[in-house]
């Protein structure tokens, strides 16, 4: 399939276009720094959308499926809405999940290894008149090493230079995803690592105290995945002592990728031992956005909780009694010998 090489066109002029622009950057577009939803808010000067060609028109991303050594080519569409010339930087790259749990795409001068090495811009940069729009042509071909599997990552476009587009800085991004599925077998997995429980007690010698479950979700196969989620924790004889509630799902995240969970349960008795306990229901979605669950993920681990409160209170508890008894001999030994001498010095002043 092959789109026509780059070309200009009137942009979208009526109130009803404009919005159907600014409501595809916020639905199918990823962004960088205030993201997407800037071009609502006039913040950028530019949208971008996916060219219409063979694949359909008004996809929100793109989406394709390719055998290793296979190539396809498609196209991106720039708007500017501004009132001067703009040039802007357009390049490919890898996807990666942030620590806030939101897809995003890795920097210009990141080194990319999936999508951002597979896709091609004819160009590296494209000028687009004000009120106009320009579409840049793409190739995406995969080396015969190509594994298996699900790649995600996208298409950028950025200020050329610092200072233009209106005075936006380079750092101002706008890109629509990619999200690819080289052929061969989907190997799914997720696993539960760096698992640990902490317990805080309580004061309160017969009160109860909080735990916390910390580990780390690990995307272990080829296939992007979101997890489900439950911890609990058990004391001795496996007596459940709590359940956190109702943990959020994990965020997509892409093969290699891992997400830190950190889960607080409260009231949870000191029992000596504690049992925790994360279960995983790895959730496959498909490019249509059908989540399929898949089979259960367990991991446990256990903590020494040891109650010092009640301890320490025993510790004193028996202090005292051993300290009476103490006394309490003290003072019979101190009666039986006062018992004894009495009689004895009756009998010396009598002798006298």
């Amino acid at each position: 399939m092959h789109p026509s090489r780059p070309r200009t066109s009137t942009a979208a002029g009526s109130l009803a276009q404009a919005t159907v622009v600014v409501l595809l950057a916020a639905l199918g577009f990823l962004g960088v720094g205030t993201g997407p939803a800037a071009a609502a808010d006039g913040e950028v000067s530019w949208t971008v959308r996916t060219a219409s060609n063979d694949f359909g028109s008004g996809r929100q991303n793109y989406g394709y499926t390719l055998d290793p050594g296979g190539q396809l080519e498609d196209g991106l569409v720039v708007v500017n809405h501004g009132t001067a010339p703009l040039r802007l930087a357009v390049y490919a790259a890898d996807g990666f999940t942030t620590e806030q749990g939101r897809l995003d795409l890795a920097a210009k001068d990141a080194k990319s290894t999936g999508v951002g090495a597979w896709v091609h811009t004819d160009r590296s940069d494209v000028t687009v008149p004000p009120g106009k729009s320009v579409e840049v042509p793409f190739t995406v071909a995969l080396p015969d090493s190509a594994a298996p599997g699900e790649y995600m990552g996208g298409i950028v476009t950025s200020p050329a230079q610092a200072g233009e587009a209106d005075g936006i800085d380079g750092d101002r991004r706008l890109g629509i995803r990619i999200r690819l599925r080289v052929g061969g077998e989907l190997k799914p997995s997720l696993s539960v690592e760096d698992l640990n429980v902490r317990y805080s007690g309580t004061p309160n010698p017969f009160g109860k105290g909080d735990a916390t479950v910390t580990y780390t979700i690990h995307n272990t196969g080829n296939a992007i995945l979101s997890a489900r989620q439950a911890v609990s924790v058990s004391g001795l004889f496996g007596r459940s002592d709590g359940q956190a509630g109702e943990i959020d799902d994990s965020p997509q995240l892409l093969p290699g990728g891992t997400w830190k969970v950190s889960v607080p349960i409260h009231g949870v008795v000191p029992a000596l031992r504690l049992t925790g306990t994360v279960t995983l229901v790895p959730l496959l979605t498909d490019a249509a956005g059908s989540v399929a669950p898949l089979a259960d993920v367990e991991n446990t681990t256990h903590a020494w909780t040891v109650p010092w409160a009640l301890l320490l209170f025993l510790i004193v508890l028996c202090g005292l009694v051993v300290a009476a008894l103490a006394s309490r001999r003290r003072r019979t030994k101190l009666r039986v010998q006062e018992g004894v001498e009495h009689p004895l010095r009756e009998r010396e002043t009598s002798d006298r």
